[in-house]
């Protein structure tokens, strides 16, 4: 299976959500906030992104801290990058599951309303 194939197997909530970014080599962790997030992956608004293929340790900021293994999958210029999570706990994993899923709920819930 190619990423292409892959690309998108989650629904995604438009959330901001605190992340911590850390960099093989950085002293300290870039901070900024996710502008969507799946199960799967996240995209990142940054002035310097990434380049594609960085692999990047996240720390999620939800109820509780998710460490999460990423890796670059694009980058746009002066805007921010896609990330896809390549490995996490499962537990952590449900946390991310039921934060997505109640997200995407309140979403539809304010759009149907609106």
């Amino acid at each position: 299976m190619t990423d292409q194939q892959e690309r998108r197997q989650y629904p995604r909530a438009k959330v901001s959500v605190p992340v911590e970014i850390h960099v093989e080599g950085a002293v300290s962790p870039i901070r900024g906030a996710t502008s969507d997030l799946s199960v799967g992956g996240c995209y990142v608004e940054t002035m310097f992104p990434f380049p594609v293929g960085t692999a990047l340790d996240l720390k999620l900021q939800l109820e509780s801290t998710l460490p999460i293994d990423a890796t670059v999958v694009t980058c746009d210029p002066q805007v921010g990058n896609g990330m896809e999570f390549s490995r996490m706990l499962p537990e952590d994993r449900k946390v991310l599951e039921a934060f997505v899923e109640a997200a995407l709920k309140e979403k539809g819930a304010s759009s149907a309303a609106g």
